[in-house]
């Protein structure tokens, strides 16, 4: 279950590509594997304001349900309507196809991503 290195990780086992003054956030593998079955997905309406480290997404399995925070402060610029409407993809390609949504930053001069983990520090936390 290796992640990707061109993405940064959360202590949540959440993914963050960034682009910009734009992220795109999904759960990592290891999570996915760890929920188990994902049968329904809540993402957040386009154009919601949110506010770090509060839930903006659930991902519910046959396990339970995970909750998935947003990284910074900021507006919803997409949500993927594709996952809402097919789970399964978070199981079958979750840095892919699997993505949640997108996050406009809302103030880029005071994003750190230096609080974000690499693949390496993300792949020694899921080896606890």
């Amino acid at each position: 279950m290796s992640e990707q290195a061109e993405l940064k990780y959360t202590a949540e086992h959440e993914w963050v590509r960034i682009d910009g003054d734009t992220l795109t956030v999904g759960i990592t593998a290891y999570a996915a594997d760890k929920l188990g079955e994902v049968v329904f997905v809540d993402v957040p309406e386009a154009g919601a304001s949110v506010s770090k480290g509060k839930v903006v997404a659930e991902v519910e399995s046959t396990k339970s349900v995970g909750e998935v925070y947003a990284p910074v402060d900021g507006t919803i610029v997409e949500s993927n309507s594709a996952v809402a409407d097919n789970p399964e993809l978070i199981n079958e390609d979750p840095t892919g196809a699997g993505w949640l949504f997108t996050i406009r930053i809302g103030s880029p001069e005071s994003f750190d991503a230096s609080g974000l983990l690499d693949a390496d520090a993300y792949a020694a936390l899921t080896r606890g």
